[in-house]
């Protein structure tokens, strides 16, 4: 489809370039017979060439209107013109022959008198390649600018703003209003050529009118207006419809964009007809910022705004309140509408938790979809899909649309890298602190600084360890000390000093524990260490605690803890159960777990089984498996049960009871029974030590396991929540990169992201063919700073001064092309110009039409960068000229002619445009100005393309004097 359009143009372009070319070169063929009496004609009449005759009748309109002193002064101009009158009289088609005058950069091709048809074609051809040429090198200088508008428009700063529960946030907005920013700027960078090409022509002419620049922007606001959008229309897949949201800003530009060919109708013909006055030209240049100002206004509803387009709804304490119908519509497209909730926080602060909880549904999904890839290759999948679905500006679908034109390949394919890069700094900055312990001072501490061993195990073995620069000698000394545990009873003392020679980072040393037979709580005691060397540091755990566990009764059960915090992403957790108060026999536990207000199978694995603890073991643990969700902020437990313990019946493989004289489990279990059924005053010593060797549970029977998001995945998301911002794509941080780019060719192919199963595609020959052709542009521009350097703004100075050169060229191009083929500078402005330079932005619009999810981008920035182009554009080109008029004594004379002309159609025509846009975003059968039903969205192109190509014709026609006005 995009290749058949392309070529539609294409053809058109080139039907139009046939048609008029040919009718210019019969006009000349007509006409050379007659050269020679015209050129004796003018030299016998003064030599009064076109140029003078502009200058008479502006000399005539002066003296008419009282300019010249008395009254009797128009008897000279009179003269003057009678004069001029009947030279051209004579000599009726003297004005089709026109002689090339130099331009202000390109050489004028020589010779320019006695050319015969052959040779005005093959000009005519040669312009026409070149000015081809120079509008896809523009187009790539103009991308390079719209980078650098980018990168200035999304510098950020810091603002602090309030979450749930008072919580305070760091974010990072904006500070470019985005309305400001599409309405200068970014229209200033999709409009440079036509502005510039008008300021620059006036100047190449000595601040005389030409028709060049004017028509150019006449003529590209028509094909904007008309074609982009009828374009659009029907490009949007088939079943999908796209609405304007900034409904408010685009009336304002819709209106300024109508009006402003109005004041140009007015000035030119009404005010005062054929001279353009300093405050005229003033004032069209001061609507440029009253428009941004007033779309400014309405975006963000003030003044007026706040008390227009309201509608009303009941909030949470039953009090009507006001709500911004704009929303509604917006939110109409996404489903049912809900209630509006008014938010103290701000716009800025919405959006971003709006983005985050984008990056939680798309990292839900793709879990879903992939659920074996770690959560690492998820959360790049993730900000890649974020990247891609994200706002993005008019200068991401111009320059996309551009390097998919010259062979530079796809953005998504920057956007992917861009993703990988923004993880792994992420990453990298989360475990910065990891990687400076190597500047820290040499410490020292115990590992594990806590110890339980049993009673009867004799010796054990302690773990210190040393951090940091471990090529120096270091000593640090140790000692025990008694706590429940006393030395000499329980185990025994010891104290010493412990050498670090240099490379070694660990040292050990044994204790030996005393075992007896006498039951006894379980003991601790404490080993320190102290007086560490110079330059060496004592660390937490400084203390090792040791545990001494009682061997002569089966013990008491219990978890370590009643509530245990574990992060959603910790996948297997193992959740300790101790056997306290003893260690003889085995033991069996049985656990179980409970929902709280977490859910099994949702949020955590059910778990069910039993711990088996041998003889003289003293730990076991269970093993929970939680489900991450990647929820970005979870709280939710559930319990985790131990059972009633029971010996091990000697028959079970848990028994490996060999005859000791002692009694065996079943046999111990009898006794006990036995001993249970006395009452307690006839209990004795051995009956009461008989009852304690019973393994029983202590208190902590139930553990609550708490499930907390990741922080390392919070701060993830919000950092690269925070990055996720298109603009760095755009720019460029080196020339390595930009030569790179310019010298690779790059396949421009539209592949998802989650295609993992495609192969990798090779370039096109397109892409190739495209890619030579625009290499010298591309390594010329290339040369051009990187958008990383003064956050854009050299390249900005940079790139509008190129454009500037560029431009300079292709109006003496348009006009060599317009003068060799006999064409008007205004047809030629309004037919050809006003085509190469809206091309990009054709195409750019089928992007953002396509991937957009709402028609801002494709017929709002018309609407916005159709004011622009006049107020900025023809307001700052006269304001110059008529600044330098008056400061000489002269009048600013522009004959209203064809601009006039084509203006006032073009207003009428434009009216027509957005009545028709309005009408189908009110149809309840379409419901959208882009897309929707098939029939009715090719019937409403089809008549702004009538529109267009009606304009050109009664503009065309009206240039030659077959229409007279």
């Amino acid at each position: 489809m995009q290749l058949l359009l392309k070529s539609i143009f294409t053809c058109a372009l080139f039907v139009i370039f046939v048609y008029a070319t040919a009718q210019s070169l019969l006009k000349v063929q007509e006409t050379e017979a007659r050269q020679a009496y015209l050129n004796v004609t003018s030299s016998s009449s003064s030599n009064l060439s076109q140029d003078d005759v502009h200058f008479l009748s502006r000399r005539l309109r002066q003296a008419t209107a009282g300019e010249e002193g008395d009254e009797g002064a128009p008897s000279q101009m009179d003269d003057e013109l009678e004069q001029m009158t009947k030279v051209h009289a004579e000599a009726p088609d003297a004005e089709e022959l026109r002689e090339c005058s130099e331009g202000l950069v390109l050489p004028l091709w020589m010779p320019q008198r006695n050319i015969s048809v052959g040779d005005r074609l093959v000009r005519g051809f040669v312009y026409f390649v070149l000015l081809i040429y120079l509008f896809v090198g523009v187009s790539i200088i103009a991308d390079r600018f719209m980078a650098a508008i980018e990168a200035i428009t999304s510098i950020e700063r810091a603002v602090v703003v309030k979450g749930p529960n008072n919580t305070k946030q760091v974010m990072h907005v904006r500070i470019w209003n985005e309305t400001v920013a599409n309405l200068t700027l970014m229209a200033l960078g999709s409009s440079a050529p036509e502005i510039l090409l008008s300021v620059i022509e006036i100047y190449a002419k000595d601040f005389e009118s030409g028709d060049l620049g004017p028509g150019t922007i006449v003529g590209s606001a028509a094909y904007n207006l008309f074609m982009i959008i009828a374009v659009c229309m029907i490009w949007i897949p088939a079943g999908e419809v796209r609405r304007i949201r900034h409904l408010r800003v685009f009336f304002v530009t819709a209106l300024f964009s109508v009006f402003a060919y109005v004041w140009l109708w007015l000035i030119l013909s009404v005010f005062t007809p054929g001279v353009i006055l300093v405050w005229e030209a003033i004032v069209t240049l001061l609507f440029f910022p009253l428009t941004v100002l007033w779309a400014y206004i309405a975006e963000r509803r003030l003044l007026v705004y706040k008390y227009m387009d309201k509608n009303y709804r009941v909030n949470k304490r039953g009090t009507v309140v006001a709500g911004e119908h704009d929303q509604v519509e917006m939110d109409a497209e996404k489903g049912p509408k809900q209630p509006m909730v008014t938010s103290a926080r701000g716009n800025d602060a919405e959006a971003f938790d709006e983005a985050r909880r984008e990056y939680i549904t798309l990292l839900t999904e793709l879990r879903q979809k992939y659920p074996d890839a770690d959560l690492e290759q998820l959360e790049m999948m993730a900000q890649e899909q974020v990247l891609a679905r994200s706002s993005k500006s008019r200068a991401f679908y111009r320059i996309q649309a551009t390097r998919k034109m010259v062979g530079s390949g796809n953005l998504m394919r920057k956007i992917q890298e861009r993703a990988h890069s923004d993880l792994t700094e992420v990453k990298a900055q989360l475990h910065a602190g990891d990687d400076e312990e190597a500047d820290d001072p040499i410490r020292m501490y115990f590992e594990p600084g806590h110890y339980t061993v049993m009673e009867n195990c004799g010796e054990f073995e302690v773990r210190v360890v040393r951090r940091g620069d471990i090529s120096t000698y270091a000593s640090v000394e140790y000692e025990t000390q008694d706590g429940t545990a006393s030395a000499g009873t329980d185990f025994v003392g010891r104290k010493g000093l412990l050498s670090f020679p240099p490379g070694v980072d660990e040292q050990r040393f044994r204790i030996e524990v005393i075992d007896d037979d006498v039951f006894e709580e379980d003991e601790c005691f404490y080993i320190r260490l102290f007086n560490p060397s110079e330059g060496v540091k004592l660390a937490v755990p400084m203390i090792a605690t040791v545990m001494i566990l009682d061997d002569d009764h089966a013990g008491i059960f219990a978890f370590t803890d009643s509530v245990f915090e574990i992060t959603e992403s910790v996948g297997r957790f193992e959740l300790k159960v101790m056997r306290y108060s003893g260690a003889r026999g085995t033991v069996i536990v049985p656990y179980w777990t409970e929902n709280d207000t977490a859910t099994e199978s949702k949020d955590y694995e059910g778990a069910r089984g039993e711990l088996v603890f041998e003889n003289n073991e003293s730990e076991k643990f269970i093993d929970l498996f939680i489900l991450e969700e990647s929820s970005y902020e979870k709280d939710v437990s559930f319990k985790v049960h131990i059972g009633e313990p029971r010996l091990a019946p000697d028959s079970t493989h848990y028994q490996k009871h060999e005859h000791s004289g002692e009694p065996t489990h079943d046999e111990l279990a009898a006794k006990i029974k036995e001993v249970e059924k006395k009452p307690v005053q006839d209990l004795t010593e051995l009956d009461r030590i008989l009852l304690l060797s019973k393994p029983r549970n202590g208190e902590l029977t139930t553990a609550y396991v708490r499930i907390r998001e990741s922080q390392e995945f919070k701060a993830t998301v919000d950092k690269l929540v925070a990055k996720a911002n298109v603009s760095a794509v755009l720019g460029t941080s080196s020339w390595k990169e930009q030569f790179k780019d310019a010298l690779t060719v790059i396949p421009a192919d539209e592949s998802e992201f989650d295609n993992d199963d495609e192969e990798e595609e090779v370039p096109s020959c397109f892409s190739y063919v495209s890619h030579f052709i625009c290499l010298f542009w591309k390594v010329l521009f290339a040369f051009v700073p990187p958008t990383d350097i003064c956050g854009g703004y050299v390249t900005f100075v940079v790139s509008i001064f190129v454009i500037g050169v560029i431009t300079a060229i292709i109006g003496d191009a348009a006009s060599y092309f317009g003068c060799a083929l006999n064409i008007k500078d205004s047809v030629t402005a309004i037919l050809f110009v006003a085509l190469g330079t809206s091309i990009p932005d054709t195409f750019a619009s089928m992007i953002a039409a396509k991937h957009d999810e709402g028609a801002d981008n494709c017929i709002g920035n018309v609407t916005g960068s159709n004011a622009v182009n006049v107020f900025l554009g023809i307001g700052l080109a006269w304001t110059i000229a008529a600044v330098y008029h008056s400061s000489h004594g002269m009048t600013f004379n522009v004959e209203p002619g064809t601009i006039g002309f084509a203006v006032a159609l073009f207003c009428g025509e434009a009216l027509i445009a957005i009545m028709l846009i309005m009408f189908r975003r009110w149809h309840k059968g379409i419901g959208a100005e882009l897309g929707g039903p098939k029939v009715s969205k090719y019937i409403s192109a089809a008549i702004l393309v009538f529109l267009w190509v009606f304009y050109v014709v009664i503009c065309i026609l009206e240039a030659y004097d077959v229409i007279r006005v």
